[in-house]
């Protein structure tokens, strides 16, 4: 029977993909930037559409499709705030909530605040915080990464 599914599967050809994705869940994949100044202050928006207990936040969005996820965060950050950023180590990919991946990178603030041009639709506010004066409003892993870095234990 074994044989037999592997020839069928082969005799597929670049139907496989097609068949794949019918069988199994789609994710979308949301990609987020820990963007930090030169000085070490990080960037954080106030999110329109987040919760009011938690809506300041890195900078991100979802991937488009053929997107690099790199390019993913350069792309968010230019359209939400108008800035330019350098992107650096990825941190995580972890599960999101139900068909989600979240994706963590390191990026850096090219230019400082210089050019900032929110998109109010989503945006309500941009800010470079010290990280000993993080917003209490911020989703505890977003806070994680602002100190750390790395992944939460």
């Amino acid at each position: 029977m074994d044989e037999l599914l592997a020839r069928a599967w082969k005799a597929m050809g670049p139907l496989q993909g097609w068949l794949a994705w019918v069988l199994h869940p789609t994710f979308n994949v949301g990609v987020t930037g820990i963007v930090r100044a030169e000085d070490g202050r990080v960037l954080l928006l106030r999110h329109r559409l987040w919760p009011e207990e938690a809506q300041w936040g890195f900078p991100g969005g979802f991937a488009k499709r053929n997107e690099q996820f790199s390019e993913t965060v350069v792309r968010e950050v230019r359209e939400e705030t108008g800035l330019t950023v350098t992107v650096g180590r990825l941190l995580e990919v972890r599960a999101g909530d139900r068909y989600r991946a979240e994706v963590y990178y390191e990026a850096a603030l090219v230019g400082g605040l210089e050019g900032l041009a929110l998109q109010e639709s989503e945006i309500l506010e941009a800010r470079l915080f010290p990280l000993d004066g993080l917003p209490a409003t911020m989703p505890p892993v977003h806070r994680h990464y602002a100190n750390h870095g790395a992944s939460p234990a």
